[in-house]
């Protein structure tokens, strides 16, 4: 297809188009040199075909405007947005890396731990956007950036809803149907749980290295979205963790209530899932996945005839002892046993236990080994009787404990990693990073950010300042003040200012500090020097000295000298300046002549006068 932008085209008078890096069914994305300030930009132009429907234009103005609000480590930023020849376009972050896609089909499956942590990255974005009433509506493998140590971006905001506005008319369908919910197959209003779907299908692609649903056409695989259960990852991943399984079976339910309740109780399983890989367990033959159907229930056990006695005298032992098994029957309290709900899902156990006969009393409790959702204990236990109506208390976890991140921003790697160790969180220290605003060796931000609230045990990582940016100093000596103020601010410097007299012309630049080429700080200071022009100074006053005092003189003020004997008579005025022009204290401008006129003793018997030249 060929690019509707043409390479070196410059797009509102500041972008650059360099190549073309992606094509969609919206728009075509460019790489584009931002000559405003110097960086690389993907540049995303909508194409015209679209340019003049209302509703692209608006969904295309809402991607704008949606992905510029939300700031956050793991969504693309957005710098800017405007008009040209007649279509739209989108200036945001341009990301040096590879979708999940393209990683996907180079090295797919991966590794289970690999997998969680992307998971948890993209869940990071997800989260952030939810919270802000935006839910993407097209979460896939496509959208998610990855750079060189797994970090990941989340793209294309495109056919996201903020609040309660819709773009599609009622039983429309957007989204890509691999990755597409049931309820948006349906038509139906799509929230927060389909999105979370959409990561547990991109979770399951990652684990199994396939995808759960195929078929031929977009609504075949819409159809089995709604209907058919994904098939066992196990299937095609023998050591798949069942603790990860369960997780995605759940993100996968077909009900939306029945998924993770938000992104932050998805993050809580995955890291539960991911202690269980590491730590080498595995989910117990009692634990209920989600989703999984319920135990059938036990065969009633034929009970064989029993022997005909031969010893008739037993009999009457026998009806005694019946009849007092008779009336102990009559007398005692109907019980039953406590069945094991242990690890099965809140809904599940409360099923199972008010069919056993009894009634559910529910409290929650932190766990970091039971994930969110999920029985932690019962009282009475499981396996105990109880009289039958009596209440069994559910304590059900709620995942991990949740604190805030401690702001450490300013501190020492060192201290950092204390703090936040501190309080409770496991601790990664990212790439250092230029910064303005920190000192080298002070930590920038974290991720999630301070002030959040994360499940203990959860990862945090911190940036550490590499110090300022470094540029090149440019060369500005000869050039105006303006021009050299002009070219110092576009590479980040300050300018700092000081005048000389100067035989260049006024204004000019004649010395810079540091000098051309020289790499410093971006945010540092260069002084210039700047040229005052030729400035009139006083003539010395030097009548009445030797001459060799008054050329001294005049040549430390800055003047030329030249000098003519005139005869005298006078002995005083031998060697001496006895006349001077200019004047003393008249202006001239630095190496300007002076003439000083000396006397010369005259021994003859009739003097004259000198003929001044």
């Amino acid at each position: 297809m060929t690019p509707e932008v043409d390479t070196g085209t410059e797009i509102d008078g500041r972008y650059r188009i360099l190549n073309r890096i992606g094509s969609g069914g919206m728009a075509d994305v460019y790489l584009a040199e931002d000559s405003h300030l110097g960086r690389q930009v993907a540049l995303k132009v909508l194409h015209r075909r679209f340019a003049q429907d209302s509703e692209f234009v608006e969904r295309f103005r809402r991607e704008a405007s949606s992905a510029a609000g939300l700031q956050h480590p793991n969504v693309v930023n957005v710098f800017d947005r405007g008009d040209h020849d007649g279509t739209y376009y989108i200036a945001m972050e341009y990301l040096d890396g590879r979708t999940l896609k393209d990683v996907l089909s180079q090295d797919g499956p991966l590794d289970q731990t690999r997998a969680i942590d992307i998971a948890l990255q993209v869940l990071q974005a997800a989260a952030f956007a939810h919270r802000r009433g935006v839910i993407h509506r097209d979460f896939k493998p496509h959208n998610v950036m990855l750079d060189s140590a797994d970090g990941v971006k989340v793209t294309d905001f495109g056919i996201a809803r903020a609040g309660a506005s819709e773009m599609t008319e009622t039983g429309s369908i957007m989204g890509t149907a691999q990755y597409l919910s049931p309820e948006q197959a349906q038509g139906h209003a799509v929230t927060a749980a389909s999105d979370l779907y959409s990561i547990g299908v991109m979770l399951y692609e990652m684990v199994a290295g396939r995808l759960p649903f195929t078929g031929d056409t977009a609504v075949s695989i819409a159809l089995h979205h709604m209907n058919d259960p994904p098939p066992p990852i196990r299937d095609a991943r023998p050591d798949v963790n069942p603790s990860l399984e369960a997780v995605i079976a759940r993100a996968l339910a077909k009900d939306p209530a029945q998924r993770f309740g938000d992104a932050d109780e998805f993050t809580a399983a995955l890291l539960e899932a991911r202690n269980a890989i590491a730590e080498g367990h595995e989910v117990g033959e009692n634990t209920a996945v989600w989703g999984a159907a319920f135990p059938p229930e036990e065969a009633v056990e034929e009970v064989a005839p029993k022997k005909r006695r031969r010893f008739m005298w037993l009999i009457p032992v026998i009806l005694i002892l019946g009849a007092l098994g008779l009336a102990y029957a009559l007398t005692r309290p109907d019980t039953a046993e406590v069945p094991n709900v242990v690890r099965q899902p809140e809904a599940a156990a409360r099923v199972t236990l008010e069919k056993a006969g009894f009634e559910v009393a529910v409290t929650r409790a932190a766990d970091r080994a039971v994930p969110a959702g999920q029985v932690i204990s019962t009282d009475p236990a499981a396996g105990e009787d109880a009289d039958k109506g009596a209440k069994v208390n559910v304590s059900v976890s709620s995942g991990p404990e949740a604190r805030t991140i401690p702001r450490v921003s300013g501190q020492s790697a060192r201290e950092a990693e204390r703090e936040l160790i501190k309080a409770g969180f496991t601790v990664e220290r990212g790439d250092d990073r230029s910064s303005t605003d920190r000192k080298r060796g002070e930590v920038i931000y974290t991720t999630p950010r301070a002030g959040q609230e994360a499940p203990v045990g959860s990862r945090v990582v911190f940036y550490v300042s590499s110090g300022p940016p470094q540029v090149t100093v440019p060369d500005v000596v000869g050039v105006t003040e303006g021009s050299a103020e002009s070219q110092l601010g576009d590479e980040g410097l300050l300018v700092a200012r000081k005048e000389m007299d100067s035989d260049q012309p006024e204004g000019t630049v004649i010395a810079q500090d540091p000098a051309a080429g020289e790499k410093i700080d971006k945010g540092s200071r260069v002084t210039i020097t700047v040229s005052k022009g030729e400035q009139p100074v006083d003539v010395p006053d030097v009548e009445g000295i030797e001459e060799d005092r008054a050329r001294s003189q005049l040549s430390g003020a800055g003047f030329k000298v030249r000098v003519i004997e005139r005869s005298t008579f006078d002995e005083a005025e031998d060697g001496v300046v006895i006349e001077q022009r200019p004047a003393s204290g008249q202006e001239r401008t630095k190496g300007a002549t002076v003439t000083i006129f000396v006397g010369a003793l005259d021994t003859s018997s009739d003097p004259v006068e000198p003929e001044i030249p």
